[in-house]
């Protein structure tokens, strides 16, 4: 089995990946099973994250898949017992869960005279079922999974939780505002839940992905003969460090480091920008 990049040690812990059947999810279920951590995978599509439990199981680590509605708390619940049941209980749980959807989203970046007649999707034509499902993808769905889980973590020392919240946090991308939205709620709920855990040893801290480069968003980024589109050229000219960042090895080790109770030890309530800087920024 591969080494993980910080070689923190989580042997004997047992996580739960909500979103694993995801790209990003999978990827830190991986990280934390070549750590030596004992990994339940819970994603709605269980035959999504039934390959990637698979695939840590084929490399020497121990993995689970469970199908698990994160908008479900009877759901969640049961789940959660379920993974005490085979593994133990729950010492670190990552609420990956999240996205958007196309029904929150604007067509343009900025509103222009006519818009609101024409056929362009305006802020004025939102959805508000749409705007609904994302805000209770992101935020419901880290709290229901934190619910079914903290309660098997309150009162043993090392636990900790990991959401994953995004540089939209700190300033909102165009077109997008019921995500920008959802993930500053995202971030706000870190801080309350580590103060809220502060005296029964859970950490709760969050990680703010900035544009990373993966199979999921490679026709977004980059044009079939593999020329940047417009959109990476505005992405890397607001990055200072002008590339995109490498999920394996810069994105999991934000994860591994907040895991570590020797290296994070006081260190909770915090979201931590990998983002190249893009969320320092202020274009000039």
């Amino acid at each position: 089995m591969k080494k993980n990049v910080l070689n923190t040690d989580l042997s004997g812990k047992v996580a739960a990946v909500t979103g694993a059947g995801g790209v990003l999810c999978s990827i830190f279920a991986k990280v934390l099973a070549r750590a030596g951590a004992k990994v339940a995978l819970l994603d709605l599509n269980q035959e999504a994250a039934q390959k990637f439990a698979d695939e840590i199981v084929a490399e020497g680590g121990v993995a689970k898949a469970y199908a698990c509605n994160v908008l479900d708390k009877d759901a969640c619940l049961a789940v959660a017992d379920a993974v005490e049941a085979d593994f133990g209980p729950c010492d670190i749980l990552i609420n990956g869960a999240g996205g958007n959807n196309p029904r929150a989203t604007t067509d343009k970046e900025y509103y222009e005279d006519g818009d609101l007649d024409s056929d362009v999707k305006s802020f004025f034509d939102l959805d508000k079922s749409g705007v609904e499902f994302v805000f209770n993808l992101n935020f419901i769905g880290t709290l229901l999974p934190t619910q079914a889980f903290a309660r098997q973590m309150v009162g043993r020392e090392g636990c900790c939780i990991l959401n994953i919240s995004s540089m939209n946090a700190y300033t909102p991308l165009t077109k997008i505002p019921a995500y920008s939205g959802a993930k500053a709620a995202v971030t706000n709920f870190t801080q309350w839940l580590a103060v809220h855990f502060s005296k029964v040893g859970i950490r709760v801290n969050a990680i703010a992905p900035g544009f990373f480069s993966s199979k999921q968003n490679q026709a977004l980024l980059f044009n079939p003969d593999g020329t940047p589109t417009e959109r990476t050229h505005k992405i890397l000219a607001a990055t200072p460090m002008g590339r995109f960042g490498n999920t394996e090895t810069e994105l999991c080790g934000a994860v591994l480091f907040l895991l570590n109770n020797e290296a994070a030890s006081f260190i909770t309530g915090v979201t931590i920008p990998v983002d190249g800087g893009f969320s320092a920024y202020s274009g000039v």
